[in-house]
């Protein structure tokens, strides 16, 4: 029998939930296994996850697997480096662009916001989410500066998200879910924290969605394995039904499909300096998906994630996760960081910060159904120097001079736009 599905947000928000989750447990329960049964084997993988992190970093070394860029360039990266970023779904890729470029680009974001006055016309955080931090500003709403587009557009950045694509199932049941070898140029902000600066960090949290996870019957599909009392198939490297489907709308939604989220440094970072923690654990989804169908959480609730605000994650019902939390080890300026697109992540706070904070957040992002869908509406922010859709509408480009144009595109970029 099909689950109840809402392919829009439902307008009773607390009676589908009732209603979803019902029809999960039942569904569970025709595979002759209880929820209580299905989640204990996935509490089980995870807690000995987290037993591994808690020894490597005992031991002082890093979580995070470290792969240079010139190994990914000449193919070289070893078997044991690729099957550490699996399990761990995270990565920091060292010299991705020389540190000098990467210092020059930070310097040409500085001059292009200066000579269009963007501190003189700031009008604070334009979203709840961001706001958070505190910042004055910490995230610059820009998006077309050269920096941002060279690097977007880079055979070394395409180079580096084929790379992790590659970690991806992207073929099955006769579909091709995504181009592994085509980035869409999801375009996004930059951060600057200047030495000195408290900042409250962002708390724990992940990005893939929110109740359309549960809720539509794309993601009823690519989460079957949970859904069906067969977690042992689960596969948290799978795009199957990812690609394709809606989701809920919203002031924190990505519209795009993102393998790995990820960052450019542009300023050397010290790993106790606020910088990016992760639970470093991709099958953590497993948990996160069906902790919501246990008795203790009400049944018109899934563990306090609701549409409009970011899936949130914390001691109250994960806390078993939260003692996995690992952060970056210690980045040079033109390091790239990546972390699988269902990992819960987070900013450490910090005050008197030593050194600068600077990245431009740059995903894998490959070409798919549903990004071709956004790419559309990215052309037409681009060509106009508006904020993208997934953004609060500040537009503060739209009359800027120095912006990066059509006529700057390289082939990588144009396909990236879909105008080629």
């Amino acid at each position: 029998m099909p689950l109840p599905h809402w392919e829009e947000t439902p307008t009773d928000l607390p009676g589908a939930v009732r209603e979803v989750k019902a029809a999960l447990r039942a569904q569970i329960a025709a595979s002759g296994r209880t929820v209580e049964e299905v989640f204990a084997v996935v509490e089980r993988q995870v807690a000995g996850d987290v037993a591994e992190i808690n020894a490597v970093r005992s031991r002082g070394e890093t979580v995070w697997p470290v792969i240079s860029y010139d190994d990914i360039e000449s193919g070289t990266v070893s078997a044991a480096d690729v099957a550490q970023l699996r399990k761990r779904g995270c990565l920091v890729v060292r010299g991705h662009f020389e540190r000098s470029q990467a210092l020059g680009w930070d310097a040409e974001i500085v001059r292009y916001v200066e000579e269009n006055k963007f501190f003189e016309n700031y009008r604070g955080p334009g979203d709840d989410f961001f706001g958070s931090v505190g910042s004055k500003p910490e995230i610059y709403p820009i998006y077309w500066s050269h920096p941002q587009m060279e690097a977007r557009q880079s055979d070394r950045m395409a180079r580096v998200q084929a790379f992790l694509n590659s970690q991806w199932k992207h073929t099955s049941e006769g579909v091709q879910w995504f181009d592994p070898e085509r980035d869409s140029l999801y375009p996004d902000r930059i951060r600057r924290r200047p030495e000195g600066a408290d900042s409250a960090g962002l708390g724990t949290h992940l990005d893939p969605g929110t109740l359309d996870l549960w809720m539509t019957q794309a993601y009823q599909q690519a989460f079957r394995h949970l859904f069906n009392g067969d977690v042992e198939k689960y596969d948290p490297w799978d795009a199957a039904y990812r690609t394709a489907g809606p989701q809920y709308p919203g002031s924190t939604m990505c519209s795009a499909f993102r393998t790995f989220q990820g960052w450019t440094a542009l300023s050397d970072m010290a790993h106790d300096q606020g910088v990016l923690h992760t639970v470093p654990i991709p099958g953590a989804m497993a948990y996160l998906m069906l902790r919501p169908l246990l008795s203790d959480v009400p049944d018109d609730d899934m563990c306090e994630v609701t549409v409009n605000q970011v899936f949130p994650a914390g001691d109250k019902y994960h806390g078993l996760l939260m003692d996995a939390k690992a952060g970056i080890p210690d980045v040079r300026a033109g390091d790239s960081v990546w972390w699988h697109c269902d990992m819960i992540h987070s900013v450490a706070p910090v005050q008197d910060q030593k050194g600068w904070g600077n990245v431009m957040y740059i995903p894998a992002a490959p070409w798919c159904e549903r990004n071709e869908t956004y790419a559309a509406s990215v052309r037409d922010a681009f060509r106009s120097g508006s904020s993208p859709s997934d953004f609060p509408a500040e537009h503060y480009e739209r009359s800027w001079t120095g912006r990066f144009t059509e006529s700057d595109l390289n082939d990588t970029g144009r396909r990236g736009l879909g105008l080629s």
